[in-house]
């Protein structure tokens, strides 16, 4: 369907005006402009609408309102809107916004501030340009008026507006000392946008704005706030999630140097020290005993596995689930098929692993509530703050910090509502909760441990004429937002979103079955693109295997109608050199997504020790299309990003439970892929014109089915269980 097109006409009374003579450079967590400020900055600039503001010494002030966490959305989104304002990026001001959905608000998250799932660029991308050239109309239009000539005659050029017939020209700063803002801000359409072949910004690999203080260790994230009289907290969890407190013996905590108070909290208890380790030691001295009423008490992931698929491969719907996605008659033609192939896939709870572990500053007063947070959505922790605390979301302030890695953990409040909380207790100080690496690990919001069953017919050719995908497992959506999960009839997008795909095969049908075991499962990155494409690329894998078809050609044939994805895979097949013969135990496997509006193609290298089990991939390849790259490099980091953490999750990562404890606690016990272990990966963007996709996530999760399909080739052997841990792969070839 043929998108409208949309308008941008912001009234006066969403302007944010900014002051005048800034330096270049990134501000995070400003505080909220007062009348006056406002006034002086009026004076001092040109301000036409929320998103930027002109200095009359010609700085432009940009506001970003996506959180940073190493993806660079904060030069990306400003960029956006500097193209079509034509401005000059050297005399740009990027700036967090705060947090003002009605004015900064993602339309892909239903007008929330959150940043993940790779919307950000999608969700922000055509506003900000529009934005931009709001801007540039105002700036044309006055110097239009000032110099007496038609506004058509006005032309612009990296911050300066030119009449050429006159040969006259005066830069944005000058035209913001005299110009106003009309009263009715000029009207403007995607159409007058620049085009790509147009773009000087847009497209090229400018520096990101924030890597030169983090390379000088001067950028500022959460765990780096420091407020006067700021006290410390720390929280005394259950072992098993949602289990209540029956008694609490604190007289321990109490002969800690530095306590303050022990402090009850809805998910256990809090206590307030005088620095960051006496409240630790303070609350491992807290003799609690739990009620042991927890849902999950008996949670054993190895057989909740086994459940799971039990409940994928029941295709009773009637039972438990929903109907995803649906086209044709894929059952019914299943059933009376040549031929039917069916797979079991697991794929293991994993943990998010931010190198910055979770942690808030919050201060309380007069029923009012602060924050400073390095999380990826300020909504959420406001929503969430105001319902504990029982306050107007109107009475928070959220200031976003930089994020050490958020993959899809930050999204969540749970450790900003140990702050807010503390908070509460503290008497109007400050307080700063530090989550301890076990407590990050032993408290995260999982990746959902899946179990999924693929049933495939073909016809006597080996040709696809059903595909049938079912999922059971934990819910996000009804834990993280009910309301989605409820609007959906019981769909959880996040959790079975890669099912879908570009393939002509007419009869799809995919499904949902929830479970309800007590764990709580949250957002990891490309969430259900990293297991759901597994099932997905595989059986792809083995139906060209067993049509006796080259996979990347089996490929090209499904997906004859999209030129796009034929492109990527073509590309990637002659990066590895596809049909080349390789050294003797080595073989290549390819992987296909079409994610998040963007294509992309792996190939991989690997080899096998049979002995132990053991995989090693040698080399990864990667190709692209996300259509407009705003910035090409950094789109090309953030495969590479992906790909890592692909190959991690792929060959180590997994969280087991023994009655409803998570058995890992820090990189001891939960390996993640190390430097040394990184093979080389060389990764080609195809640069399109096509509206821009989304990259944060989209190199993930073609990684393991690649990885599978490659040992596949060398085997015979199918791995269907996330992680491919050496143990599971000598299984695997055993049975």
């Amino acid at each position: 369907m043929k998108k409208p097109i949309t308008t941008l006409a912001l009234s006066r009374r969403q302007f944010l005006l900014g002051s005048g003579g800034l330096a270049i450079g990134v501000a995070f967590g400003l505080p909220a402009l007062t009348a006056s400020r406002k006034a002086q900055a009026q004076a001092a600039g040109l301000a036409p609408n929320q998103w930027v503001s002109i200095a009359t010494d010609g700085t432009v002030t940009i506001l970003s309102p996506a959180a940073e966490m190493g993806q660079g959305t904060m030069t990306a989104m400003p960029l956006c809107l500097a193209e079509d304002l034509d401005a000059d990026w050297s005399k740009v001001r990027v700036v967090q916004s705060g947090h003002n959905p009605k004015l900064f608000g993602n339309k892909l998250f239903n007008g929330i501030m959150a940043t993940g799932a790779s919307r950000t660029t999608r969700g922000y991308y055509e506003l900000l340009r529009l934005a931009g050239a709001q801007t540039r109309l105002i700036l044309v239009n006055a110097a239009a008026e000032k110099w007496g000539v038609p506004s058509a005659e006005v032309t612009t050029e990296n911050g300066v507006a030119m009449h050429k017939a006159s040969n006259r020209s005066m830069g944005y700063g000058e035209i913001a000392g005299f110009a106003t803002v009309p009263a009715t801000l000029p009207a403007v359409t995607p159409a007058m946008l620049r085009k790509p072949a147009d773009f000087k910004l847009i497209g090229r690999n400018v520096a990101r704005i924030d890597l030169a203080d983090k390379t000088r260790g001067a950028a500022r994230y959460g765990i780096d706030m420091r407020l006067d009289g700021m006290l410390h907290g720390a929280v005394l969890r259950p072992p098993v999630q949602k289990d209540k407190v029956a008694s609490v013996d604190d007289s321990g905590a109490k002969a800690v140097k530095g306590f303050i108070k022990t402090v009850p909290l809805p998910w256990g208890v809090g206590v307030l020290a005088d620095s960051t380790w006496a409240a630790r030691k303070a609350r491992d001295a807290l003799k609690v005993t739990w009620a042991n009423e927890a849902p999950a008490k008996n949670y054993d992931s190895a057989a909740v596995g086994r459940d799971y698929v039990a409940a994928a491969a029941d295709l009773d719907l009637s039972k438990a689930g929903v109907e995803v996605e649906k086209h044709g008659s894929a059952p019914q033609n299943i059933k009376s098929a040549a031929r039917v192939l069916k797979a079991d896939f697991i794929a293991e709870h994993t943990a998010h692993m931010c190198l910055e572990p979770m942690n808030a500053t919050a201060r309380f007063a007069d029923d009012k509530l602060e924050i400073w947070s390095p999380t990826q959505s300020p909504s959420i922790a406001t929503f969430a703050s105001a319902a504990v605390l029982k306050i107007p979301p109107a009475n928070i302030t959220v200031h976003n910090t930089l994020l050490g890695g958020g993959f899809g953990r930050r999204v969540d409040a749970d450790f900003t509502l140990d702050a807010a909380l503390l908070a509460r207790a503290a008497d109007g100080k400050p307080v700063k909760v530090t989550w301890t690496r076990e407590d990050d690990v032993r408290n995260d919001k999982f990746r959902p441990l899946v179990g999924q069953h693929l049933e495939v017919g073909l016809d006597a050719n080996n040709n696809i004429v059903g595909w049938h995908h079912r999922f059971a497992g934990e819910s996000i959506y009804a834990r993280a937002n009910p309301g989605a999960f409820k609007a959906a009839g019981g769909k959880d997008a996040p959790f079975h979103e890669g099912a879908e795909f570009l393939y002509d095969i007419k009869d799809h049908l995919i499904e949902f079955a929830r479970q309800e075991r007590g764990i709580d499962v949250g957002f990891w990155r490309a969430v259900g693109g990293g297991y759901a494409k597994h099932a997905v690329e595989t059986m792809i894998d083995e139906v060209a295997a067993l049509a006796k078809a080259d996979p990347v050609e089996f490929r090209l044939r499904l997906l004859a109608k999209h030129p796009r994805a034929q492109a990527v895979i073509r590309e990637v097949a002659q990066m590895a050199d596809w049909n080349r013969k390789r050294p003797a135990g080595r073989a290549l496997g390819i992987a296909y997504s079409d994610m998040w509006e963007t294509h992309i193609a792996e190939v991989v290298e690997v080899s096998l020790n049979r002995k132990t089990g053991a995989i090693t991939v040698h080399k990864v390849w990667a190709a692209f299309d996300t259509g407009v790259a705003v910035l090409p490099q950094n789109c090309v980091t953030q495969v590479e990003g992906g790909i890592v953490y692909g190959l991690s999750g792929a060959l180590k990562e997994q969280v087991t439970f023994k009655g409803g404890v998570p058995q890992q606690s820090n990189f001891h016990d939960y390996p993640v892929l190390r430097m040394n272990e990184v093979p080389p990966i060389e990764v080609k963007i195809l640069v399109t014109d096509n509206p821009p996709g989304g990259v944060g996530e989209c190199g993930l999760p073609p990684v393991a089915p690649a990885i599978a399909n490659a040992v596949a080739k060398l085997t015979g052997k199918r791995l269907r269980h996330l992680p491919f841990n050496p143990a599971r792969v000598k299984a695997a070839l055993t049975a």
